[in-house]
């Protein structure tokens, strides 16, 4: 590989949004609603690439439209790099309807009517990016029409000019090389001598030939696999990699011996099929990984087979696809139960390592409160509605301090503050949402969520589920009981609709605290199941306690996104004290804080002796004073560690 380029590696191709149906066994027809996801072979293959911690690429055009934005936004969030994603102000982005029917079963339909990606054009293909690239990547379907092959043969030509690797996933769908009906997107295979002349007239170019035996079929102009990957090997020194589904696959990058198994192969793994779309673009990033890194064959079909198992086995393409560090947590401790989309630990490594966005410092106003709100309103007898106004102020205030930086946050909540909550999405802010029901103990939550949580299935993506608990290492078995109940069912229902968790819990407000208490509570919910991404905890002033609450965590959830500090409506030295304890302490990112912000504008604004001008200034004073506290604390932290170590600035 050659590790001078920007670019490990450029796809190019297909580009599409897929609905996956989320009724499982059911008919395509019956399907009540679906999940949207990124999709296309090579947007697939450059995306699982990127999490496997290749450089990756993809070469496509999409919709100028809000599907096209979606696949732009999700492949930067997957690190992806869309210098090649070309935006097409005539054409709408590919569309695609996909369901799960049975274990052998699962219909799709393609909506790619001169859609966006179709339209690809030599004119797309800019020499100095894919001069930048070690490798390129095409998929077949992109042979199947003169303006695309165009546009895929002048990308490899100059791939191969600037001494850059090429590869050719077969990706043979009869429905896209016109051969079949729109019903027909199933099909995985019909003969076709149009077909395999053209892909045989382009095979000589690539480096890496990659298909199903069915591919391979179409690709070689047989139905006998040996026989078919004998005609490849006359107009083609590539290496051929055939997959053979649960048999795993095996590469021959010599003479096609009389068997199959002659090849070169790496272990398969035992595991149930639940879905079969997209395993074969999770396989090709795991061998991209391995090939491009300088693996022998063995290792980077391991690498293919591991990612293929995971794609099999979970619902949806790119989603489905392994980190790297779940990857090799796999493979050190193997399979545990065939269908690993039910592996508990397996799972909370695929979601730890793969969600998105950083957030290495975090400063959050905390509006969230709803009883508190209701007090300060009837105490200045002002109407309730007053409360949703002043949380547009909170807001704007929060935006104003951020000045559209990154780090900055807000809790709102949705019963009160619906108006602020709603204008905050989209905005560069950290969102958090409470669940709570205010103030209950043993925990009960927020009505709307319903009985089962199912409420949350209305949340937008980036909305973080907050649940605030009053608990204590020393509570009765009964109590402990109902709350665990709550949190797990709650914790259950967020990760169900892929939203990120922050888990409160305040003791000192229950009983007495010891140095270990928090601790003592993090190790006790770990227990049961519970892996928030988010800690959020009391202001304590002690290192020791810290110093507890964050091995605790760290012990049980290396992926953790961090801790936040919370205020209790603290005095600010109290908080500055709390903060310089903290500070020292990586996992602890920042804080989120509500009252010391906001009590006393709130208080002045309901009663009306202040305006809406003069309350935010008075917030934005406060929210900015506690950041710079907060940033001087980890600081004069940093400052410290570097001068203990002897680290330069």
């Amino acid at each position: 590989m050659d590790d001078s380029k920007p670019l490990d590696l450029i796809t190019i191709g297909r580009a599409s949004v897929d609905l996956y149906g989320d009724q499982v066994g059911g008919r395509l027809e019956d399907m009540r609603s679906f999940s949207k996801y990124i999709g296309g072979s090579p947007t697939n293959i450059a995306a699982g690439a990127a999490r496997l911690g290749l450089k990756s690429a993809v070469i496509t055009r999409v919709g100028d439209e809000h599907m096209g934005r979606f696949i732009r936004e999700q492949l930067i969030a997957e690190g992806v790099a869309v210098t090649g994603v070309k935006t097409d102000p005539e054409r709408l982005t590919a569309l695609v309807l996909l369901g799960i029917r049975d274990e052998t079963s699962f219909p799709l339909i393609f909506y790619r009517e001169n859609c966006a990606d179709m339209a690809l054009c030599e004119d797309d293909i800019d020499e100095g990016f894919i001069a930048s690239a070690g490798c390129v990547c095409a998929t077949g379907t992109h042979l199947s029409h003169p303006r695309t092959e165009g546009a895929v043969l002048k990308a490899v030509g100059l791939a191969r000019k600037h001494g850059a690797r090429t590869a050719l996933d077969i990706d043979y769908r009869p429905n896209l090389w016109g051969l079949a009906g729109h019903g027909a997107g199933e099909s995985r295979f019909m003969e076709s001598g149009a077909v395999t002349a053209k892909l045989q007239s382009t095979l000589h170019l690539f480096d890496l030939i990659v298909g199903t035996e069915e591919e391979f079929h179409i690709a070689g102009g047989s139905t006998d696999t040996i026989v078919a990957l004998r005609n490849v090997r006359k107009v083609s020194s590539a290496t051929l990699v055939c997959k053979r589904g649960p048999m795993g696959a095996v590469a021959f990058d010599a003479d096609i011996g009389a068997a199959l198994e002659e090849g070169r192969s790496g272990p398969g793994f035992p595991i149930e099929v639940f879905n079969v779309l997209g395993a074969g673009d999770g396989f090709m990033s795991g061998l991209l990984r391995g090939w491009l890194r300088g693996e022998n064959w063995e290792t980077s079909l391991t690498y293919a087979n591991a990612c293929g198992a995971f794609a099999v086995s979970r619902h949806g393409c790119t989603p489905a696809y392994p980190s790297w560090d779940e990857l090799q947590f796999f493979l050190k401790r193997g399979v545990r139960r065939p269908d690993l989309r039910n592996d508990p630990a397996l799972e909370q490594v695929h979601w730890a390592t793969n969600r998105k966005g950083d957030w290495p410092q975090m400063r959050i106003f905390a509006f969230d409160h709803r009883l508190q709100m209701e007090t300060l309103a009837g105490q200045a007898g002002a109407q309730p509605e007053r409360i949703g106004q002043f949380k547009t102020l909170c807001l704007q205030a929060a935006l104003d301090v951020a000045a559209g930086r990154h780090g900055y946050g807000i809790l709102c909540d949705d019963r009160l503050g619906r108006k602020a909550l709603h204008s905050a999405t989209g905005r560069g802010l950290w969102i958090g949402r409470p669940t709570e029901w205010p103030g209950s103990r043993p925990l009960a939550l927020e009505p709307d969520l319903g009985p089962d949580c199912g409420g949350l299935h209305t949340w937008p993506k980036d909305h973080v589920v907050k649940v605030l608990c009053f608990c204590h290492p020393d509570d009765d078995d009964e109590l402990r009981a109902r709350q665990e109940e709550t949190l797990l069912r709650l914790f259950t229902a967020a990760r169900r609709n892929a939203l990120e968790f922050l888990l409160e819990i305040i003791p000192s407000k229950v009983a007495p605290v010891t140095d270990d208490c928090a601790a003592r509570l993090i190790r006790r919910l770990y227990a049961i199941g519970i892996f928030p991404d988010w800690w959020k905890l009391e202001p304590m002033r002690s290192s020791a306690a810290w110093q507890a609450a964050c091995q605790a965590i760290q012990e049980n959830d290396p992926h953790v996104r961090g801790v936040v500090i919370l205020g209790l409506d603290a005095p600010e030295a109290e908080l500055a004290d709390s903060f310089r304890a903290a500070a020292q302490f990586d996992l602890v990112k920042g804080f989120a804080v509500g009252r010391s912000i906001f009590a006393d504008a709130a208080s002045n604004w309901m009663k009306g002796q202040i305006s809406d001008g003069q309350a935010v200034a008075m917030m934005k004073e406060r929210y900015a004073r506690l950041c710079m506290i907060w940033e001087d604390a980890r600081a004069h932290h940093l400052g410290a560690r570097k001068e203990t170590t002897g680290e330069r600035a």
